[in-house]
């Protein structure tokens, strides 16, 4: 069955964000790196710890727009 306009709108959205988070995470990596390399540990694993909420919520997204595409989740015109 095909998804309806609202719901590959809902699912376009949802990989766009999961793309940003993705997007993100790498360049959290990136100054993790450049932290460490400036002898700041402490910064570097903040980021990193940062990193990793991004990519759970990325993974998170990832899903929610399988579920979208397998009509376990819908989206409506508001009434």
């Amino acid at each position: 069955m095909w998804l309806n306009e609202l719901e590959q709108e809902l699912r376009r959205d949802l990989q766009s964000v999961e793309s940003n988070l993705r997007w993100s995470a790498v360049e959290l990596l990136r100054l993790a790196e450049q932290f460490r390399q400036a002898g700041n540990e402490v910064d570097a694993q903040v980021a990193l710890r940062l990193r990793e909420v991004l990519q759970g919520d990325e993974e998170r997204l990832k899903s929610y727009a399988e579920e979208v595409k397998a009509r376990h989740i819908s989206r409506t015109k508001p009434q």
